[in-house]
């Protein structure tokens, strides 16, 4: 890896995310949508895709969206949308499902607001991690952005004509969409703390992206300081001070995210799981997780697909 690597081509590997979409929304007259808690490791998310709503989190003020604006909760706050018109009775609203979406309409009203709903899933990291250097609303506007722009009418295009496979199309479209969001947000608010800060860092970047690279490698700190072309204890003081532990804790921490990560979201083999984040056994794995989670593999698997 040269000198000269961009900051944001070490940060890509770890902007893979998965979304969910929930729910196609098509409102008019007055309205209101309450969404409780998204659920630990995963951010909520609107995409306004017509007319204009306001957003609010608990103990904040209200946030007016328009057409084009996505806004993201990365913890996952519970909140509410809502229309922009005066108190009144509010409109019933219908939901149906659709192809792994839920379509909510207003009734007998004519529709001036549209909404694509859901949640989203930050993969292949310790997702707390990189959570937690994010604030708890980011609001992007994407007017002036033409790609952005027509990114978000082809998932509108697609969740509107309900062709079969619409809902998987939409998904894939929206993980691009917040993939090039997300670069744009980290290019004018650069992190300061935490794996991206890590990994935007001269004197940190090339051993925590090697080590995300290549999370099951046998690493050593020399080997690390030497990638980071750095003294075993600068590299040590930097890592403490970007992420509150030294480089080979950061590896334990990470490689157990990743081991969550694959435990919750994927059918994979413990063993497999294992071998491939740098574990020996799948004994070895169980006995980490469990120290770090408080929860054997298995038992964390069930409980999640017993909890979908």
């Amino acid at each position: 890896m040269s000198v000269d690597h961009d900051p944001l081509d070490r940060i890509a590997p770890v902007l893979r995310v998965r979304p969910e979409l929930q729910d196609f929304c098509r409102f008019g007259g007055s309205w209101s949508l309450s969404h409780p808690d998204a659920g630990s490791g995963w951010a909520a998310f609107h995409i306004v895709v017509k007319g204009e709503c306001l957003m609010e989190r608990s103990g904040s003020k209200p946030v007016r969206l328009q057409a084009g604006d996505v806004i993201l909760l990365p913890h996952g706050d519970g909140h509410v949308v809502y229309s922009n018109r005066p108190s009144g009775e509010l409109q019933k609203i219908i939901a149906t499902p659709k192809e792994h979406i839920r379509l909510k309409q207003t009734e007998g009203v004519a529709i001036d607001t549209e909404l694509v709903c859901g949640r989203l899933h930050l993969e292949s990291t310790s997702e707390n991690m990189l959570l937690r250097t994010l604030p708890y609303l980011i609001v992007l506007q994407l007017g002036g952005y033409k790609r952005y722009v027509e990114l978000v009418a082809m998932i509108r295009d697609e969740l509107e004509g309900g062709c079969p496979g619409a809902a998987n199309v939409a998904s894939d479209l929206a993980s691009a969409l917040f993939v090039m969001l997300l670069r744009q947000y980290l290019e004018k608010e650069p992190p300061t703390n935490g794996l991206l800060a890590l990994l935007s860092s001269r004197g940190t970047g090339r051993a925590a992206a090697a080590m995300v690279a290549d999370p099951a490698h046998a690493w050593t700190l020399d080997e690390l300081a030497s990638l980071a072309a750095v003294s075993r204890p600068t590299l040590v003081r930097a890592f403490r001070k970007l992420c509150g532990m030294p480089p080979l804790m950061f590896l334990v921490d990470l490689r157990l995210g990743l081991a969550r990560n694959r435990i919750l979201h994927s059918v994979e083999s413990f063993a497999d799981i294992a071998a491939a984040v740098g574990y020996q056994s799948e004994a070895a794995l169980s006995k980490a997780i469990h120290r770090h989670f408080g929860i054997r593999p298995g038992a964390m698997r069930r409980t999640h697909l017993e909890n979908q």
